[in-house]
């Protein structure tokens, strides 16, 4: 069967995350796989960082740097804690330079402590029982831990807003956070697994996605200036490296 995206199979639904887990989280989301055989899935990078429950265990996805293909089982059900942007590093307590491209067991992470974690989450009658269950015990471990990086967390939205036309993006960001380049290149290794070239590259691709969903009548190439491309082919480069499909496949 052929690769399609994500979340164009079974039910997908998200939502903000609860109050006691806004500090180090930004949405919970469910995923649920047809009944029927499931093709092999394409998760396009997104400069997120997921904590995910499956098949009763936890694991970590992301980030990603390219598209990755899973093949989850008929039926399967997948519970997403996405986080917030420059928070995940801390929360989790490693580099997200060492999980990059990953799809880690949170044992692998953690070593023994991820058991109490897991251990937390009893056999529930139905998804909303199971659901709540993993608000409690994600949420026990992320009260009064200070997870996120506010610097970082700028840094990602400035870019996520896209900077001014033919602004250099290190210098840019140098002068914004007050730091060196080498600092710069470090901290964004550790909190978001690449460097802000790769970052902008990613979040300019899903800014003309928004635009894309927004704006259907109008046409690719104008939707690719607007999104901070060169031109349509440089945005047709950038989605078969990021997806490995054009932008009208897409569509």
């Amino acid at each position: 069967m052929e690769p399609v995206l994500a979340q164009t199979t079974g039910f997908f639904r998200e939502r903000p995350a609860p109050p006691g887990l806004a500090d180090a989280f930004s949405a919970v989301w469910v995923h649920r796989m047809d009944e029927h055989a499931v093709p092999p899935i394409v998760i396009t990078p997104d400069a997120t960082i997921d904590l995910q429950w499956i098949d009763g265990r936890f694991r970590v996805a992301g980030p990603d740097k390219e598209p990755q293909i899973e093949t989850p089982p008929a039926g399967a059900v997948i519970i997403g804690f996405r986080f917030r942007p420059g928070a995940a590093a801390g929360w989790l307590g490693v580099p997200a330079g060492e999980i990059v491209g990953g799809r880690l067991d949170l044992g692998e992470v953690w070593g023994t402590r991820a058991r109490a974690l897991t251990e937390r989450v009893k056999a529930a009658p139905d998804l909303v029982d199971l659901v709540r269950q993993l608000e409690e015990a994600v949420g026990l471990h992320t009260q009064g831990r200070d997870a996120l990086d506010p610097q970082m967390g700028r840094a990602f939205h400035v870019i996520h807003e896209g900077l001014p036309p033919e602004t250099p993006l290190v210098p840019f960001l140098q002068r914004h956070l007050h730091v060196s380049e080498r600092t710069l290149r470090r901290r964004f290794d550790d909190t978001f697994g690449y460097g802000p070239k790769t970052l902008d590259r990613i979040l300019r691709f899903h800014r003309f996605r928004r635009l894309q969903r927004r704006q259907g009548e109008a046409s690719t190439a104008l939707l690719a200036i607007e999104a901070g491309y060169a031109d349509q082919a440089h945005l047709i480069r950038e989605s078969r490296r990021l997806t490995g499909v054009t932008p009208s496949v897409l569509a």
